[in-house]
């Protein structure tokens, strides 16, 4: 006879969004199951972006080895064991396991199922042996990696970007499909680490970021050694006895790539296979029948029903927690939380870093038209970054008329770091001019934000109707 539970809330899948759900449901005192079939910490902590930034680390010491003549400090090209560097990896994923573990999550009064949870009606799931009967649920299962339909791809060995990270070997001439952050990322690391490498995508590299910094993170990966190729689709995978033929079509040409390894770097789509939806009641998207058909506060077409990150169309762990943090709210509290996408960073990890807030310049002529003012500083005016040799950059602040910020951009050094500030900044509700009055330290990359501020500041200080107060305060003494 199968055990049934009766929980507060049902989380299903441990990745990121599943476990900030469970546990801030238990900080609230509810009672959480959550279903796991695989490792407890999801695609972030296993194959995503925990040991993808371990093996970027890795990439960037060894370019660092490659840059250090500039600073008087000769030293011949690195030499990688590629051992050592999935070593690396491995321990960085092994130091964080804890943090996941079942023991932890007990010790929290979370119970865990292990198994695969499938819904039996609109009420319950079950996972083996056990049914769950729970007051709510949430579908956190994560995303699955897409396999492109290339003729001749399942012909030859591939990696994708999860398995690349098990590889110990050097990749004489590895071909990256993708141009998003994940392939980027990945083809600038094993460029660093001394293999050949051409990234081809079929459109624009980066698409959604903002096309000015993009295009700064493009050209550094592509002096580098990457060779990009936007717009150009991989037709055909050619089997041969010693490496990889691999047929692409640039432009209108056709060119043919000798590769010894080919990476499939597309982004990551919902994994809903096996759940059973429809006898929970629950639909998919009109739009993209991909994607389940959610409202803002993230409830499916099962009121009993919600979902949280990669399984409901993001794209991110911030975001994952964003999301879980509203549903536990609307869940516990009843207060109908809508997590606002503006308010989650995007990061993209490749050198220089690309990250963003809010509301680009693209985005923002689209919203506001021309009511809204783009204010920009360079890295190559921040004393901390001539110091670093490292004035690659470029920081956009995004702002209203009134100078409250819609958003920022920052491609360079530390660009996660600063785009915080620029967060904190939004969510506190403060305008441009109050950047002006941040104290940073010096020298910094902070002190970035302070200029923007003075930047925003001095333009306000032109407008006609201000000097004109200026000279009356005069006149008065």
């Amino acid at each position: 006879m199968a055990d049934i539970l009766t929980p507060d809330l049902c989380v299903m899948g441990a990745g990121s969004g599943g476990l900030a759900v469970a546990e801030v449901a238990r900080a609230y005192g509810a009672s959480v199951v959550l279903v796991e079939k695989a490792r407890l910490g999801g695609n972030a902590l296993s194959t995503g972006a925990i040991p993808a930034k371990a093996l970027v680390a890795a990439a960037a010491h060894a370019q660092a080895v490659r840059e250090g003549g500039a600073f008087g400090i000769a030293a011949d090209d690195p030499r990688v064991n590629f051992r050592r560097v999935h070593d690396h990896v491995e321990q960085v994923i092994n130091a964080l396991a804890p943090q996941h573990a079942a023991a932890r999550l007990g010790a929290l009064g979370v119970e865990v199922v292990e198994g695969t949870a499938r819904f039996i009606n609109r009420r319950a799931v079950t996972a083996g042996d056990t049914e769950i009967r729970a007051r709510r649920f949430v579908i956190a299962t994560g995303a699955r990696l897409p396999v492109p339909s290339i003729p001749g791809l399942d012909a030859v060995p591939y990696f994708t970007s999860e398995t690349i990270l098990d590889n110990t070997r050097k990749l004489t001439h590895l071909v990256v499909i993708g141009g998003g952050p994940l392939g980027l990322e990945l083809a600038q690391a094993y460029a660093r680490l001394g293999s050949q490498v051409t990234l081809a995508e079929n459109g624009p590299m980066l698409p959604g970021y903002d096309p000015e910094l993009a295009a700064i993170a493009l050209k550094r990966i592509a002096e580098e050694g990457v060779s990009l190729w936007p717009h150009a689709a991989v037709t055909a995978i050619q089997p041969r006895s010693m490496g990889i033929g691999v047929v692409v079509q640039n432009g209108e040409s056709e060119q043919l790539l000798d590769a010894s390894h080919i990476l499939i770097a597309a982004e990551r789509m919902p994994n809903l296979a096996g759940l059973d939806l429809d006898k929970a009641g629950i639909r998919m998207s009109k739009a993209d029948p991909r994607l389940l058909q959610l409202s803002p506060a993230l409830k499916t077409t099962n009121a009993r029903v919600y979902a949280v990150g990669d399984a409901a169309g993001g794209q991110s762990v911030q975001a994952a927690v964003q999301q879980a943090h509203a549903v536990v709210r609307s869940v516990l509290l009843g207060i109908m939380a809508k997590p606002d996408p503006l308010r989650v960073p995007r990061v993209v990890s490749t050198d220089p870093e690309l990250a963003e807030i809010g509301l680009n310049e693209s985005s923002a002529r689209t919203r506001h038209g021309i009511g809204f003012r783009v204010t920009r500083w360079s890295y190559a005016d921040n004393d901390r970054a001539r110091a670093a040799r490292e004035t690659y950059g470029l920081a956009k602040l995004i702002t209203d008329r009134s100078g409250r910020i819609l958003g920022a951009g920052v491609v360079g050094p530390g660009a996660a770091e600063l785009v915080s500030l620029f967060s904190l900044a939004m969510a506190s509700g403060l305008g441009a001019n109050k950047l002006a009055e941040l104290v940073a330290p010096y020298p910094s990359f902070a002190e970035i934000a302070v200029r923007l501020g003075e930047e925003f500041r001095r333009g306000e200080a032109a407008k006609p109707l201000l000097r004109q107060w200026i000279s009356l305060n005069k006149l008065l003494g």
